[in-house]
C-alpha cells in the first residue's frame, strides 16, 4: 500500500476566501487516490495557526507515520507572504520524513497526478 500526506490550507479557515472550489477539490482528490488503491492523509492548516502552532502539529503528524510522498499543497507555495510557511513545512517534511517523495501540486484535483510522477521519479533514481 502507498501511503500520502497531503499537505494544505483548510479552505474554511481563510479569511475572505469562498472555500466551495477548494473542499470541492479536495474531495476530488480523496476519490481519486481511493481509485488508484492509494492511502491519503490529510493535514489542513487552519489560517489562523500560523504563528506556530501549525509547525508544531504538522511536525507531530510526520513523526507518527511513514510516509511514501508527501504533498505540498499549491496554496502554501502561491499564497501571499507564505515564503516562509512554505520553507518550514519543506524542512519538517525533510527532517521528518527522509525517504519520502515529495510533491507538490498544481490544485487539490490533481494531487494524485503528481504523487504517481513522484513515485516515478523515485522509482528511477
Amino acid at each position: 500500500m502507498t501511503d500520502v500526506l497531503v499537505i494544505g490550507f483548510d479552505p474554511h479557515t481563510i479569511p475572505g476566501f469562498d472555500p466551495a472550489p477548494v473542499a470541492a477539490g479536495i474531495e476530488q482528490g480523496r476519490r481519486r487516490f481511493a481509485e488508484l488503491g492509494l492511502t491519503e492523509d490529510l493535514f489542513l492548516i487552519d489560517f489562523a495557526e500560523l504563528d506556530g502552532r501549525a509547525q508544531a502539529a504538522l511536525a507531530e503528524k510526520l513523526r507518527h507515520k511513514e510516509y511514501d510522498v508527501v504533498v505540498v499543497g499549491g496554496g502554501i507555495r502561491k499564497g501571499p507572504g507564505l515564503l516562509e510557511l512554505f520553507q518550514v513545512v519543506v524542512n519538517e517534511v525533510h527532517w521528518h520524513q527522509p525517504e519520502a517523495a515529495i510533491a507538490f501540486n498544481d490544485s487539490p484535483g490533481d494531487s494524485s497526478d503528481w504523487v504517481l510522477k513522484a513515485l516515478e521519479q523515485r522509482r528511477k533514481r
